[in-house]
């Protein structure tokens, strides 16, 4: 009694050279989209370090050349008139924080603000939002402004006074390295407040997706034969 075998199946033929070109290719090219995504990150990283390192340069700038002219044409305690009664410049040295702040903890606002400064430069990286780059930008240069006051002037290295000339009616006098902090933090909040991360992300875009997960997969229109039946 014959019985039919089944045919053992032969071996794969090899990829013509245009098939291995094609495959080869294709490789290059999602490997070439991978890089680029890779490097287009981290161009546009390096643009928001950039924006944070220029506001933090300006905000210092401003901050010591305004206090080198108060302290080369005033002499402490004058008070020069501006837009009376409304502004006038009048030139204090400052132990405290800002605002004249705790007058006798100068060590201590020295310590904090070293550790905001080096807080603040350890998070360039992870910053992916020109409002956020702004925000610390001023905030680090505000902060390293006084923080050379404290390290370079008188009485001591780290108890230095800070120069202050900005004079307000009925508020205490400050400088513009304070006008940077408080204008920084003032930012933060409002992005804090919007939903907007330090990483670009929005609350209301995971909002949306939980919404949209949440949405049963099943619940769909009937279809004809539904409403038939």
């Amino acid at each position: 009694m014959n019985e039919h075998q089944p045919a053992e199946p032969g071996p794969e033929p090899d990829a013509t050279p245009g098939e291995q070109a094609a495959a080869g290719s294709g490789a290059s090219a999602r490997s070439g989209r991978f890089t680029a995504g890779r490097g287009g990150r981290r161009e546009t990283g390096a643009r928001y370090g950039a924006v944070m390192l220029l506001c933090t340069l300006i905000a210092y700038t401003v901050d010591q050349l305004t206090k080198w002219w108060v302290v080369s044409t005033m002499s402490e305690g004058q008070v020069t008139p501006v837009l009376p009664p409304l502004l006038n410049w009048r030139f204090i040295r400052n132990p405290g924080a800002a605002f004249s702040i705790g007058t006798d903890y100068t060590w201590v606002f020295t310590i904090i603000m070293v550790i905001v400064s080096v807080a603040i430069i350890l998070q360039i990286r992870k910053v992916a939002s020109w409002g956020w780059s702004i925000a610390l930008g001023l905030v680090l240069g505000g902060a390293l402004g006084n923080l050379t006051d404290r390290l370079l002037r008188e009485p001591s290295f780290g108890q230095g006074h800070v120069v202050d000339f900005i004079a307000l009616p009925n508020f205490a006098i400050f400088n513009i390295a304070d006008s940077a902090v408080v204008s920084g933090v003032v930012l933060i909040v409002l992005l804090t407040l919007r939903g907007i991360g330090m990483d670009g992300s929005r609350d209301t875009d995971g909002s949306a997706a939980t919404s949209s997960t949440d949405t049963p997969s099943g619940s769909t229109d009937a279809g004809p034969d539904d409403s038939a039946r």
